[in-house]
């Protein structure tokens, strides 16, 4: 990958017309200080926070807020860094690559465990939760090696969409309680549920996706594209 710079970013979320002008006005409205890196520590924070917090709502209820401010600091760190990169021009394209996308990592490793410890989430949906997660960020960095796209989104649903989701989750569980669902001999909490939804969508995104880009890129090679 010669020119991490030149790769194309597709990132058409449902939450997209009202996260693009909030990140440019924040962007414009940082202090000077607030460097790119203070933000990605920032998002990783908020991770942190994520993580103590659902493991600590076996404690107390009321650490769902905390994790859904967490979710709300991790937006900020997450989305704003590179958005402030770019509009001070201060771009380091190889550094902000690595980082940035190590960090991802670091985070989601972070907020799916740290659910997968809470009584909310079984751990071993968790897991899988996460595997799934690792097989589409890996096909996202390949196809960006092979087609110069950077896809962020599937389906109108992106980062954004996952915390707001995780963050409805949260309130609706501090309200009404754990509710536990028996399916023969297996229990399952509303989370678990839903979690088994999410792995469901990105095994199909990772199948479907596989088979549709492998098929473009085979008919590309064999045309000399």
């Amino acid at each position: 990958m010669e020119d991490v710079k030149a790769h194309k970013r597709t990132n058409d979320i449902l939450l997209g017309p009202l996260e693009r002008p909030a990140l440019k006005w924040l962007a414009a409205h940082l202090p000077g200080w607030v460097t790119p890196d203070i933000l990605t520590g920032i998002g990783v924070f908020g991770s942190l926070l994520i993580f103590i917090s659902y493991y600590f709502t076996s404690q107390s209820m009321a650490f769902l807020w905390l994790a859904s401010l967490g979710l709300v600091i991790n937006w900020f760190g997450d989305s704003l860094d590179g958005t402030v990169a770019r509009y001070r021009h201060i771009e380091r394209p190889r550094y902000g690559f690595f980082i940035d996308h190590i960090v991802d990592v670091l985070n989601e490793i972070l907020i799916v465990l740290g659910l997968g410890l809470s009584p909310f989430v079984r751990f071993d949906l968790a897991c899988l939760a996460l595997i799934s997660y690792l097989a589409l960020s890996v096909m996202v960095y390949v196809q960006q090696i092979v087609t110069n796209e950077f896809k962020i989104s599937y389906g109108k649903l992106g980062p954004t969409e996952v915390r707001a989701i995780l963050i409805l989750a949260n309130t609706l569980l501090f309200f009404t309680g754990i509710a536990v669902y028996q399916f023969g001999s297996v229990q399952m909490t509303v989370f678990d549920l839903l979690v088994t939804v999410v792995i469901i969508i990105m095994i199909l995104i990772f199948l479907v996706t596989v088979v549709r880009k492998g098929r473009e890129l085979s008919s590309m090679d064999r045309s000399g594209i």
